[in-house]
């Protein structure tokens, strides 16, 4: 792209060839109002907010989707401009029930903000507002078509960053309404709780269950973290006010993801029911009675010291937990390992990262199902195939990504999708545990050309990975430690421990807690610090946006005490 020079109300602009006006004024600190427009959603010029005098075109341009050209002569606020914008404000407000005192957005929408901009302090064409049914099917968030104002955010949110394709518009005029499928309740539609519609919304029409009336944006608290509840690694913005979680969002055009969650990432976290370990516990004639931390890590480094041991950790913790944990046992000769199981290399092709996803040519999927495990690789499956790309999964059972693939396969028809990929620009395979031996050796002619991304089930399998821990089962020893951190242990491997020792670092109350017979309490996904390391290799920062309670310890602190105890 070459340089352009414009004039912004007077002001020398320099921009880029192919920018917009709107995009050349915020580049340039020159506001410019929207409401339709969202900088992660294409261009739609339907608001009319952004509305420009251009010198020597005829009437007022959409400077979301006028190009800037050289030497183009811009006014942003002229009387004529501020006359429309008010014009348009005052006919949304008459539309639906904008009544803002009893809207939970009241303070925080941008709606309400552009009216006090722009002097509104009546109804100018007041009516009866046909009552709206709120649509409350779902779960995490609520839909009030009432205060809906129809800018079509949510819509392009579903189709252009989720790709799912379920919200659209019924009926014309006055009557429309935004809808979920063929008009049917929320939360019976193809919704997968993204919540992507819910943070581009500009206005109350769209409500968080569990943050609503929680507190205004003046009152609250941003905290940027990443995201632990699966290997992708995306950041959020965590928002709290008084020691309180109230939402979790997105970070637009953020690595890995671009600001787009799932479900577990979003909402999940929000509604845990678990009951906390808040304090170390030992176990005194037969019952968990609370400890002090001396006490319960002098009795911890005493057994490590006086068998054999074995440590087995679950991923979902810090790179620093990891290590520590490896440390820990190096130091006492005893074997440690992880609980989750290790996607396997393949053997050829080159490390694909998450982002390679959306510009693929053609993709492959075996042994995996992103849809439910690594949600947002689904997520990005959808939006390449939306954009030409050509989908072959392979599998033997059901998969998710079936439905919208080109071609789905058995494991002994592996080959026609490497016959697909021929010729093509790039291809990334997606893959995961569940690839199997005919699987790998059919695809292998793809050669180190093809873009291969391992979708490891442990949430923080890198870290893991770089600690030193493989994949081990329960041995016959003395002393068991496992490092639950926030995850709680599965029927299966609770089947696999014997009458040794138990010592469980966990979050959570569980059924492998209650057996233990010294447990220590850790922090959760918002109270840490630290790094965990995601698919594309990248450590990312923790940054606790809670405080941690009074007697519980991150693992990483209370492993190293451990291992200074033991000299």
């Amino acid at each position: 792209m070459s340089e352009i020079h414009l004039t912004i109300n007077g002001k020398p602009v320099v921009a880029q060839s192919g920018q917009t006006i709107l995009e050349a004024a915020k580049q340039a600190d020159i506001d410019i109002p929207v409401l339709c427009h969202h900088p992660a959603l294409a261009n739609w010029g339907a608001c009319r907010m952004c509305l420009v005098e251009v010198k020597g075109m005829r009437g007022l341009q959409t400077s979301c989707t006028c190009p800037a050209t050289e030497g183009m002569e811009v006014e942003t606020e002229t009387e004529k401009v501020v006359a429309v914008r008010k014009f348009v404000l005052e006919l949304l407000f008459s539309e639906r029930n904008h009544y803002c005192m009893y809207c939970q957005m009241s303070g925080d929408c941008e709606l309400q903000d552009l009216a006090y901009r722009y002097g509104l302090d009546h109804w100018t064409y007041p009516r009866p507002f046909e009552k709206m049914e709120v649509d409350a099917s779902r779960k995490y968030f609520i839909m009030d078509p009432n205060r809906c104002i129809l800018c079509s955010r949510c819509i392009r949110a579903c189709s252009e960053i989720a790709a799912n394709h379920t919200l659209g518009l019924r009926d014309r005029g006055a009557r429309t309404m935004v809808v979920a499928d063929l008009d049917v309740p929320f939360g019976e539609s193809t919704c997968v709780e993204c919540g992507t519609c819910l943070q581009v919304c500009p206005t109350g029409a769209l409500i968080d269950a569990k943050s609503a009336y929680g507190g205004r944006e003046k009152d609250v608290i941003h905290t940027q973290t990443t995201c632990m509840q699966c290997s992708v690694g995306c950041d959020l913005d965590v928002v709290t006010r008084y020691q309180r979680l109230l939402r979790v969002d997105g970070v637009w055009e953020s690595e890995p993801s671009g600001g787009l969650l799932c479900v577990d990432g979003r909402f999940k976290p929000l509604y845990e029911k678990r009951q906390r370990v808040t304090g170390p516990l030992v176990r005194k004639d037969g019952k968990l009675v609370a400890a002090g931390w001396n006490e319960a890590l002098g009795i911890v480094a005493e057994k490590l010291q006086s068998g054999s041991c074995q440590g087995l950790a679950y991923c979902a913790t810090t790179d620093e937990a990891l290590t520590a944990f490896a440390r820990l046992f190096a130091k006492v000769d005893g074997a440690a390992g992880r609980i989750e199981p290790q996607v396997a290399p393949l053997g050829f092709g080159q490390v694909a990262k998450v982002q390679d996803v959306l510009d693929a040519d053609v993709i492959i999927v075996t042994g995996a199902q992103p849809l439910e495990y690594q949600r947002v690789i689904g997520y990005f499956i959808h939006r390449a195939a939306d954009q030409g790309a050509q989908v072959a999964v392979i599998t033997d059972d059901e998969n998710g990504l079936s439905a919208r693939a080109a071609m789905t396969l058995t494991s002994a028809e592996a080959g026609k999708a490497v016959e697909t990929a021929a010729g093509a620009g790039k291809v990334v395979v997606v893959y995961g545990t569940e690839i199997k031996p005919e699987v790998i050796a059919a695809l292998k002619p793809l050669g180190d050309e093809a873009y291969i991304l391992a979708l490891d089930p442990a949430r923080n399998a890198q870290g893991a990975t770089a600690a030193g821990l493989q994949p081990q089962e329960p041995s016959d020893v003395d002393v068991l430690y496992f490092l639950l951190g926030e995850q709680s242990e599965d029927a299966a491997l609770l089947a696999k421990v014997n009458g040794a020792f138990k010592i469980v670092q966990a979050a959570y109350h569980s059924p492998l807690v209650d057996q233990a017979d010294v447990v220590l309490p850790t922090p959760i996904w918002v109270e840490r610090t630290g790094h965990v390391t995601n698919l594309d290799g990248s450590a990312k920062p923790l940054h606790a946006a809670l405080l941690m309670p009074e007697n519980v310890r991150d693992e990483a602190e209370a492993l190293a005490a451990l291992a200074d105890m033991i000299g």
